[in-house]
C-alpha cells in the first residue's frame, strides 16, 4: 500500500467491498445520501453512521485512510461551526451546526469508501451504464463519465505534484513548516502558480492521448470488461434498501 494515497485513489485489497458491482456501489451511494438528507432524530444520525463504519471496516483498508480523506473536508465544514460558536452562542444555533456537520460528513465517507474501493475506469464504466437511458434525450453520457473518471483521477495526481513542489523546496533548504503566521500563508499562497501550472500541463498531455487515440465522444466503443450483478450485490443491495427504511421509519434497535 502505498503511503502518499489521496483522495479518491484506488487501494488495492481483498474485502467485500472491492468484489461488489461498481453500479452497485454508485446506486448505494446516491440512496445513502437522499437518506442522510432526511435525517431528523439522533437515532437516525447514529444508525447512519453504524452503516458508513460497517462499510468502511468491509473494505479492510486502515481507517486512517479515511481520515485523511475527510480531513480536509472536515477543516472547510468547521468553518461555519466555529462562525455560530463565536457570534452565535446559542445553544439551539450550535447543536443544529453539528447535526448540519454530522449530515454533510456521512455521505462524503460513503463516497470515499467508493473511490477506495473502486478503479477508477470501473468507475466511469459504471457511470455510463446507468447513465444509459439519458443517452436517448441527447446527453453525452460517456463524456460525463469519463469527466467524473479523470476528476476523481486527478486529485491524488495534485496531491502528488504538491508533495514535489515541497520536497523540491526542502531540497533548496527552504521548509514552509518552519514559517510563522503570515509568512507561512504568503508561501502557501506561492504554491498556487507552480502547482496550477504542472496540472494544467498533465491536463494537456492527458487530452492530446486522448486525441491521438481517436478517443472522441466515447459512443460506440466496446469495453474490455462486461459488468455482471452478482448475488452479492443483490444482498448488498437488500441489506442496504432494508437499512434505510429502518432509518427513515425513525426504528429503534434500543
Amino acid at each position: 500500500m502505498n503511503s502518499t494515497t489521496g483522495w479518491g485513489q484506488y487501494v488495492h485489497a481483498d474485502s467485500v467491498m472491492h468484489r461488489l458491482d461498481p453500479r452497485t456501489k454508485l446506486l448505494c451511494v446516491v440512496v445513502f445520501t437522499l437518506c442522510c438528507m432526511q435525517l431528523r432524530t439522533p437515532d437516525g444520525y447514529v444508525a447512519a453512521t453504524a452503516l458508513a463504519c460497517g462499510s468502511m471496516r468491509l473494505s479492510r483498508l486502515p481507517f486512517r485512510l479515511y481520515l485523511r480523506g475527510l480531513r480536509p473536508v472536515l477543516l472547510f465544514l468547521l468553518l461555519p461551526f466555529l462562525y455560530h460558536l463565536l457570534f452565535n452562542r446559542s445553544q439551539e444555533g450550535i447543536i443544529t451546526e453539528v447535526y448540519n456537520l454530522w449530515r454533510i460528513l456521512l455521505p462524503v465517507s460513503f463516497a470515499l469508501v467508493l473511490t477506495l474501493t473502486t478503479k477508477p475506469l470501473d468507475l466511469a464504466k459504471g457511470l455510463e451504464v446507468l447513465g444509459k437511458p439519458l443517452a436517448r434525450l441527447g446527453i453525452p453520457v460517456e463524456a460525463f463519465a469519463l469527466m467524473v473518471m479523470l476528476a476523481v483521477r486527478f486529485i491524488p495526481t495534485i496531491s502528488q505534484e504538491l508533495d514535489r513542489i515541497l520536497l523540491a523546496q526542502k531540497a533548496r533548504g527552504y521548509e514552509i513548516s518552519s514559517l510563522q503566521g503570515r509568512q507561512r500563508i504568503q508561501a502557501c499562497l506561492r504554491l498556487v502558480i507552480p502547482l496550477l501550472v504542472t496540472t494544467i500541463g498533465r491536463a494537456e498531455q492527458l487530452a492530446m492521448t486522448l486525441e491521438a487515440r481517436a478517443y472522441g465522444n466515447g459512443r460506440g466503443r466496446t469495453s474490455f470488461r462486461v459488468l455482471h450483478f452478482s448475488r452479492m450485490d443483490a444482498a448488498a443491495g437488500g441489506i442496504m434498501l432494508v437499512y434505510i427504511l429502518l432509518i427513515l421509519s425513525g426504528w429503534r434497535p434500543w
